[in-house]
């Protein structure tokens, strides 16, 4: 690979031998090089294809400190095994320049606790949260800075990010709330606390996910056509739980102007009904 141009001394431009280009990050992997000299390819660490695909401005990691790129990367390696999950190009430079800008306000002294539910996130993704605050005290311990309370919140959702098929971090944040407030809904109708540890309540979570991040990329289930007789079924057999999801229906219109199609009211029924009758005998 040829050196092209320099984004920091730990972040390069270059060209392989089949003239395309990619972006690599690696400890000095820039350092000192000049146009057409060779990498030193041992030092690289990442390396991306520098045509992204989400239309980011590659230009503008030229200006993340080097120490940003290295923390990216040691979080990155700590949160892929724990969570399972790979970061895309995409991602592993949007949570670089979070961390940056996160260690720039943390030197500076700024706090953006911008009202986020921290109590939710840690009930709705547990596995996640158990990881941002492991990567958020790797942070503290490598670039010696104390960042705020509100950072695990932020990491949790890029890490959501990471195994959600590439789910922007508005869109995240979003499905978050909406299912904050189903969950309410449910526990204001059966006037019942679920609890989150419980395994049927981590799946109607998971389900709520799936059902979500398909309507925020506007895709469509591939699924048979459902037989009416079932949703009616459904209606007799748990008149409170079609009635709780009824309710979710019209949350779901009012806020992000969703509405359920009737597979979905039969499943979400199901789910309800094992999330509020099911917990206590696990």
């Amino acid at each position: 690979m040829k050196f092209l141009k320099n984004f920091n001394n730990n972040a390069a431009l270059v060209v392989d031998d089949q003239g395309v280009e990619w972006i690599v990050v690696g400890n000095g992997v820039g350092f000192g090089k000049h146009k057409g000299d060779q990498i030193d390819e041992q030092k690289i660490q990442r390396r991306f294809v520098a045509t992204l695909k989400q239309n980011v401005d590659i230009d503008s990691f030229q200006d993340l400190k080097p120490q940003s790129f290295m923390i990216t990367t040691q979080v990155v390696h700590l949160v892929e095994p724990l969570l399972k999950v790979s970061f895309s190009d995409y991602q592993y430079f949007v949570l670089a320049d979070h961390i940056d800008f996160a260690l720039k306000r943390a030197n500076d002294g700024i706090d953006v606790d911008n009202g986020t539910v921290r109590w939710e996130v840690k009930k709705l993704f547990p596995k996640e949260f158990q990881a941002a605050t492991k990567a958020v005290e790797l942070i503290n311990s490598t670039a010696d800075v104390t960042l705020p309370k509100s950072e695990v919140v932020f990491m949790t959702y890029h890490f959501i990010n990471a195994g959600s098929d590439g789910s922007k971090l508005q869109e995240t944040i979003k499905i978050t709330k909406l299912i904050s407030g189903i969950i309410d809904i449910v526990q204001y109708q059966f006037q019942m606390r679920l609890d989150p540890e419980s395994f049927n309540y981590n799946r109607f979570v998971a389900h709520l996910r799936a059902l979500m991040v398909q309507r925020v990329s506007r895709t469509s289930s591939t699924g048979s056509e459902l037989d009416q007789s079932l949703l009616q079924l459904m209606i007799a057999k748990y008149p409170q739980a079609y009635a709780t999801v009824e309710r979710i229906d019209t949350f779901l219109q009012s806020k992000a102007g969703w509405r359920l199609e009737p597979d979905d009211k039969v499943y979400l029924t199901l789910h309800i009904w094992r999330v509020t009758h099911r917990q206590k005998s696990e």
